[in-house]
């Protein structure tokens, strides 16, 4: 009995998640289609014109809006800004440096901060009860 494989393949907003960019500036065709890995492999590899240029210029979907502004997903919607975002949009609200953003990125910066003094108390911990079993 020889089993038969079927190509994996994902959904198009799971391809452009993957691919990090906004699923409505893609062509239609990536929009209306399924992916398959191969496909999504040959993608990321060698991206056509059209996937360069949405990563270079955008619109930006969320996360990547969120990273490029140095703030979480969380502080973009505190700040008032739900839809995607071209790299121009990006480097103007950069610019502008409206309060809202100084203070998500402060908040961010202070997230981190908390973040690595965890992970070094954690790492202590575990060296010293290391150290004990030996």
């Amino acid at each position: 009995m020889t089993s038969h494989k079927t190509a994996q393949t994902m959904k198009p907003a799971t391809a452009a998640k993957k691919l990090g960019v906004y699923l409505e500036a893609t062509p239609a065709e990536f929009q209306e289609g399924v992916v398959s890995r191969t496909e999504f492999n040959a993608l990321q590899a060698d991206p056509p014109e059209w996937l360069r240029e949405l990563r270079r210029n955008g619109p930006h979907p969320r996360p990547v809006v969120a990273a490029k502004l140095g703030v979480s997903i969380s502080g973009l919607a505190r700040g008032g800004v739900t839809e995607a975002l071209t790299t121009e949009q990006i480097d103007a609200l950069k610019q502008e440096a409206p309060e809202w953003l100084r203070q998500e990125r402060t908040t961010q910066a202070e997230v981190r901060k908390e973040a690595v003094r965890i992970k070094e108390k954690h790492a202590a911990r575990a060296a010293r009860a290391e150290d004990a079993q030996s």
